[in-house]
């Protein structure tokens, strides 16, 4: 379920890096960075795994949403393995930062801020930091890894390059930050897109599958990633002409500013001609299956849930979560994300950040 398992057969290289680190002033903060499938977390599993045998106490920081070692998928988290381990898989999570997607595009707040805050906790107990990114390193991966450099202040960078496709994160922080430039290791392998969605498959379905169902009142909790709930509730003369332009079944609706934004259902299918600046729509039923994010008072995310049905007039959800009602009671906030799963593990679609 895991790509990356600790191996001692690594290039040379990457043991003069543990020589560095050994005599670092502590605590020591070291970002991997590499393109995709380039053996950032095999790299990282090594580094620790020999650390943690020399006597250093280890953080590991899990911020690659996508492909995560340490569950949930779609959230950072921070670990601190006691002893030998074999994946990412093998620690307990401390604590995760909710993203709600399995890819930092149009997420970059949540990547950075995730990031800073789990590495600050990590500094309070650990001698060395080690932070495993994303693969996003062309485009606007390029602006999100400067300023996720530029907030979290790592003192080394490990860069996997199989030419010198990361040097346009690098440059900018040469002489600042001391830099290792190691080689893509000829073993490392390559996975497909329906590799990667097998293995996530797996992984949602590990983290799912003592879930129980919860009922909850809104009411009682903060709502955030999301505008379901902003501005003020429509009127019943609002809905109505509504529900006639379009020929909806208007679930919800609220006025936020000047604009509109609707749940609906469609009972006709017909042509609509809708001014987006006016109004915005979401169908009721892509709400089902929708991920969230359980938070505590600290903005930390104590686990995930489903979405499984929201009965606005009465202002409840119910929710799938593997948390136990003990954790449920320290939830003081539930965050929208915008990816849809299933509990068996089936992914249902990615929503556009704006969507919601």
């Amino acid at each position: 379920m895991n790509k990356a398992k600790y191996t001692q057969e690594v290039p040379e290289d990457r043991r003069e890096i543990l020589t560095v680190l050994e005599n670092h002033k502590k605590p020591v903060k070291i970002m991997i960075l590499g393109g995709v499938d380039s053996g950032k977390t095999t790299l990282a599993t090594f580094l620790a795994n020999e650390l943690l045998s020399l006597g250093f106490r280890v953080a590991i920081i899990d911020s690659d949403i996508g492909q995560k070692g340490i569950l949930p998928p779609a959230t950072i988290s921070l670990g601190f393995p006691d002893g030998l381990f074999e994946s990412f898989g093998d620690i307990k999570a401390y604590k995760h930062y909710f993203v709600g997607s399995i890819t930092p595009n149009q997420f970059f707040g949540e990547m950075i801020a995730g990031v800073k805050l789990l590495t600050e906790e990590a500094e309070k107990k650990s001698d060395v930091i080690i932070i495993d990114t994303t693969g996003l390193i062309s485009g606007s991966g390029v602006e999100l890894k400067r300023m996720k450099i530029e907030t979290v202040k790592p003192d080394v960078l490990i860069a996997l390059q199989r030419k010198d496709e990361l040097e346009p994160i690098l440059k900018p922080f040469e002489g600042k930050i001391q830099i290792f430039r190691l080689k893509v290791s000829e073993r490392a392998r390559k996975f497909s897109r329906e590799e990667r969605r097998e293995i996530r498959k797996k992984k949602w379905k590990e983290y799912f599958k003592d879930s129980r169902s919860y009922t909850v009142n809104l009411n009682q909790f903060l709502i955030s990633g999301t505008q379901l709930f902003q501005g003020e509730e429509i009127n019943e003369n609002e809905k109505s002409l509504l529900e006639t332009l379009f020929k909806w079944l208007i679930i919800h609706g609220r006025k936020i500013g000047e604009k509109y934004f609707v749940i609906k259902a469609d009972i006709a299918n017909v042509p609509r001609q809708i001014d987006k600046n006016v109004l915005q729509y979401f169908d009721f039923e892509k709400l089902s299956n929708l991920i969230l994010g359980l938070i505590d008072k600290e903005g930390f995310c104590l686990g995930l849930g489903i979405l499984k049905f929201i009965n606005f007039k009465e202002m409840k959800a119910e929710i799938l979560t593997p948390l136990d009602e003990e954790i449920i009671k320290k939830v003081c906030e539930i965050r929208f994300g915008r990816i849809r799963v299933r509990e068996d593990g089936e992914e249902l679609g990615l929503l556009d950040r704006n969507a919601l």
